[in-house]
């Protein structure tokens, strides 16, 4: 079998939990490759035995240069990919933890303000927003603007200004000693900074379905608010999850799509009851309980066909043709790493006063992370620009000491 040398090749298969993990590496530091499942092309077995020493383990990731990794972890992919992990310097006047669009904009403001800043990003800057197909509703793009160069642009800006970045690292600790914070990493490096401002934004739960991963942003959304308009016209659209956010959303696409099926997993609708009366009355809307996503399925324009569901009661299965499927099954704040060092409200989100101060002194926070956010790119971007005014006057104040 012939192997590309112009891209990465992944051989693996689709049941393999480290060949997903992989996967996702690779798309979240927007690293192009080419998918090889050994379920569909068992033809490639052999190569990978040849590569193995008669072994079949997998992932096996070929490299442009003819060098390959066999099953590796999140961290020898990032070496091999020459991301930079270590920072040049242990103390910096603002250390921001996470380097989405919040985290971005909030290092440009300091770094304006000649602040050393530095950036930790458990995977690659751009967030959530670089990895978006498409943004349609951020000022100043009339057009639109792919999630990835809009990404790269603010991460192009906060490099001219001297911020210093490190990719693949994750955060294990903020800690405080006086007026110093600490900031640990996940390698084994500490760094010292008088501010700190926790930008790690939040992920919105997935069904873990078949053919999910492989079809977002190409049919499978997250924000009927973003990407709604994209379905007007469509016959049918799928709106996964019958809670608030799952019935406010399908009946926001009621404007652009024909019908809106709504599937909830549990018996029962879990939204208001005033919500749940305007769905069951709208026209245009069908609600289908103890219903379960199988998978999801592509057409042969690579979008979005069908989604296979199944009936939790009677184990029936059925193709249920849509042409969008928009997941509402909540969301998931990245705060398990500060093992109690911030207070949390319920859900694990983080909270704050309205200057985005935490209840430790010297640590901030900004973006979807926080409690009360509005979970959009363009108040994300707000936000980092006001925690970034706060932690200058909070810089101040200590300095003046």
């Amino acid at each position: 079998m012939e192997i590309s040398t112009d891209t990465i090749t992944v051989i693996g298969a689709t049941w393999c939990p480290d060949c997903r993990r992989a996967k996702d590496f690779l798309s979240e530091q927007r690293v192009a490759f080419d998918w090889i499942d050994l379920e569909q092309h068992p033809e490639a077995t052999e190569l990978v035995e040849q590569i193995n020493g008669g072994s079949r383990s997998i992932p096996t990731i070929i490299f442009p240069d003819g060098s390959h990794l066999v099953e590796p972890g999140n961290d020898e992919l990032a070496e091999k990919l020459g991301l930079k992990r270590s920072a040049m310097a242990s103390t910096y006047d603002v250390i921001i933890v996470g380097g989405g669009p919040t985290g971005l904009t909030a290092s440009i403001y300091a770094a304006r303000e000649n602040q050393s800043v530095l950036i930790i990003e458990k995977s690659a800057p751009g967030g959530q927003a670089g990895v978006t197909e498409r943004l349609d509703n951020y000022p100043g793009f009339p057009d639109g603007v792919a999630g990835h160069d809009l990404a790269d642009r603010m991460r192009r800006q906060a490099e001219n200004y001297g911020v210093e970045i490190l990719e693949a690292v994750a955060v294990s600790a903020i800690s405080a000693d006086g007026e110093w914070l600490s900031v640990t990493t996940a390698v084994g490096d500490t760094y010292c900074t008088r501010a700190v401002l926790v930008a790690t934004g939040s992920v919105y739960r997935r069904t873990g379905a078949e053919g999910e991963a492989d079809l977002i942003g190409a049919g499978i959304h997250f924000c009927a608010t973003c990407d709604g308009p994209f379905y007007r016209g469509a016959k049918e659209v799928l709106v996964i999850g019958g809670g608030n956010s799952g019935l406010e959303e399908g009946l926001f696409l009621t404007q652009f799509a024909d019908h809106v099926t709504v599937a909830e997993s549990s018996e029962k609708l879990a939204g208001s009851r005033l919500l749940q009366d305007k769905v069951l009355a709208h026209p245009k809307m069908t609600v289908v309980t103890n219903t379960k996503v199988v998978s999801f399925a592509a057409g042969a324009s690579g979008k979005l066909e069908h989604v296979v569901l199944e009936d939790r009661v009677s184990g029936e299965r059925r193709d249920h043709e849509a042409s969008g499927a928009f997941v509402f099954i909540g969301l998931d704040p990245n705060t398990a790493f500060l093992n109690g060092a911030l207070e949390l409200d319920e859900r694990g989100f983080i909270v704050s006063d309205e200057q985005f101060r935490t209840n430790m002194p010297g640590v901030f926070v900004a973006g979807d992370v926080r409690r009360g956010s509005t979970k959009q790119l363009a108040s994300a971007v707000g936000e980092g620009a006001a925690a970034s005014i706060q932690i200058r006057y909070h810089l101040d104040k200590v300095a003046a000491r």
